[in-house]
């Protein structure tokens, strides 16, 4: 049987601890409900802030392809871009929205959306520059 040091434990949770963190130091984009809006299809998407950066501004275009074969590109948003900053904090959670007062809606019931794909991301920091963390989208 090996001495085993009192700190060795203290060390080897450190280093799960560190590697635990690196895993989750991104900022997580994951499909939201579906909501019905005077009869349009509005989709959403859920940000978790797992970075160590204040996200200002979030948007995500999505190309939604409908039941008929037509495509259409959703801007969803955290915030509108020239209106009131409404930041993204640290640990922090937060829904992107399609503003249906600045973007044309889809037209359609939730039912005929049939595919969705990610066409751009744009994410800026607090300091108006493009965010250093990664973003990873799942629409």
């Amino acid at each position: 049987m090996g001495i085993r040091h009192p700190r060795f434990g203290f060390a080897v949770g450190l280093i799960f601890a560190a590697s635990a963190a690196y895993a989750a130091n991104g900022i997580d984009v994951r499909r939201g409900a579906d909501a019905m809006v005077f009869g349009n299809c509005v989709p959403s998407l859920v940000v978790e802030n797992n970075s160590m950066e204040i996200i200002d501004y979030l948007q995500v275009d999505v190309a939604v392809t409908l039941e008929n074969g037509q495509e259409r590109i959703v801007e969803l948003k955290s915030a509108y871009r020239e209106g009131v900053p409404d930041p993204i904090g640290v640990g922090g959670t937060a829904t992107l929205k399609q503003h249906l007062d600045t973007s044309r809606a889809l037209g359609v019931g939730c039912g005929d959306v049939k595919a969705r794909r990610v066409v751009r991301t744009i994410c800026e920091n607090h300091d108006g520059q493009p965010c250093a963390s990664s973003v990873s989208v799942q629409p």
